[in-house]
């Protein structure tokens, strides 16, 4: 039993990756540390349930790493990203630390296996966890109960008492009634507010209705919101977040990674008026795979289809739905509830466009469209095989940007530009000072995992002084 009396030296709420490394980070260090998971324990561990890998430099191939990837093209990758909207010094401190962590996680009983194959072509650059992102988090969960951190479920805070960049206390729901909670320093590791549907529509407006949820219903943002009223400093655009292309047809929360689709590269993508409206072969996918949440979120009812024919079924990673398939695309047109006419025009304006090339998903190839807008710039087939197939897809949120602003120490800085007194943040609720806008594969992990390891040691530190 979790003894609430008791002051403890680090308080971390949240309970996903960037919680449970700052928990370890911080007990290693001899601190005493309680987490508060929001969520039921079945439902722990927020997004990272639904994680597969992490990006991280290094300098050699490994055992499951095909080749270097160094610091200085790690920082190139953000750069590209994000379009330079980024914080310059605390980004390269947190690829010059992921190095490490590529160890260190293992030190906390994380495994690694050899990179997945298709569209993904990370086998250089990221490492995928055995047993996927829930694995992961049972590994670490394990290793702090171990070491002796104590975890609270279904954990709501209510409230936080911080006075002039002072945490102090945490007023919990606990059972039918409340509790408070005092220590020495707090690790706020709770995520964004993507499952707050009211928070995103003052930025989306209606549009926020038709957005899908990747995980957890419990990131609602409220340990932000009362953070951000206490005088933190706030970072990031809060319409910016990574959003994803995923199936319509997956649930409102908690779809996960299966519902993801890795197909745009192989065909086109049309809106309700069956349009094209973007490159599909921009970029190799993992840099690009981020963007089609908002692309699709600007598209008329926020709905789009990936089209694709017989010639690409068997060419990326399957998911949980089936795609809808007929043997014409006036008939594939019919099934979606689109124009006929007008998705065959679509279809053979960009059959008509299509210069000759060697096909190769992994590179950026030289199969492209000529004299067509929005262009192909790569990877550019006619879709001519039947049978055809589409997928409907709808803006996945996974997290949002809008976040508390810190410093190299992970410390949260006031609104006055000062530095919280005993205050830190790690993973999606601090995001935003690394991405202000775009993604790469693996890049949430990174920050969570590296972040989360400064904020408890640093912690941890302050709760000695």
């Amino acid at each position: 039993m979790v003894d609430l009396a008791c002051k403890y030296d680090v308080l971390v709420i949240g309970g996903g990756n960037a919680a449970l490394c700052a928990a370890i980070s911080a007990r290693r260090a001899g601190a005493s540390v309680l987490v508060l998971e929001g969520a039921p324990k079945f439902y722990r561990g927020g997004n990272t349930r639904h994680t597969r890998n992490m990006r991280c430099a290094h300098d050699a191939a490994t055992e499951i790493l095909t080749g270097p990837y160094t610091e200085e093209e790690f920082w190139e990758d953000l750069l590209r990203v994000t379009g330079g909207q980024t914080d310059e010094e605390l980004a390269r401190h947190m690829i010059a630390e992921s190095k490490d962590i590529l160890g260190w996680i293992v030190e906390q009983g994380v495994r690694w296996q050899p990179s997945l194959g298709g569209t993904l072509s990370l086998g250089r650059t990221n490492s995928f966890f055995l047993g996927g992102g829930r694995a992961m988090l049972n590994a670490l969960y394990l290793t702090a109960e171990r070491l002796g951190v104590e975890i609270l479920y279904d954990a709501e805070v209510l409230d936080l008492e911080i006075a002039d960049g002072m945490f102090l206390s945490a007023a919990l729901k606990q059972g039918n009634g409340n509790a408070t909670i005092t220590a020495s320093t707090l690790v706020a590791a709770a995520g964004g507010f993507e499952a707050n549907i009211e928070w995103l529509k003052q930025y989306w407006g209606e549009a926020a209705d038709n957005f899908l949820i990747r995980g957890t219903p419990y990131n609602r943002g409220s340990i932000l919101k009362m953070l951000l009223a206490k005088g933190v400093q706030e970072v990031g655009d809060p319409t910016q977040c990574h959003a994803v292309a995923i199936d319509a047809r997956a649930p409102k929360f908690d779809g996960g990674i299966i519902t993801r689709h890795d197909s745009v590269v192989f065909g086109i993508v049309v809106n309700k008026h069956a349009q094209r409206f973007y490159d599909e072969g921009e970029d190799i996918w993992p840099k690009r795979y981020a963007i089609w949440g908002r692309l699709v979120a600007a598209q008329p009812d926020q709905i789009a289809y990936i089209i694709f024919d017989a010639s690409s079924r068997n060419s990326f990673m399957p998911t949980l739905f089936p795609p809808i398939e007929a043997g014409s695309i006036a008939g594939l047109a019919t099934k979606l509830e689109l124009d006929p006419a007008a998705l065959e025009k679509t279809t053979a304006d960009f059959n008509a466009a299509v210069r000759p090339g060697t096909f190769d998903h992994t590179i950026l190839d030289d199969c492209r469209t000529e004299g067509l807008t929005p262009p192909k710039t790569h990877w550019a087939r006619r879709i001519e095989t039947s049978p055809y197939y589409a997928y409907p897809v709808r803006p996945g949120i996974t997290f949002t940007y809008l976040g508390t602003r810190v410093n190299k120490q992970a410390r949260m800085l006031m609104k006055d530009g000062k530095p919280a007194a005993n205050m830190f943040a790690a993973g999606e609720i601090m995001a935003g000072n690394v991405l202000g806008k775009g993604y790469a594969a693996g890049m949430g992990m990174t920050i969570g995992s590296v972040f989360g390891r400064i904020a408890g040691g640093e912690a941890a530190k302050n709760a000695r002084n």
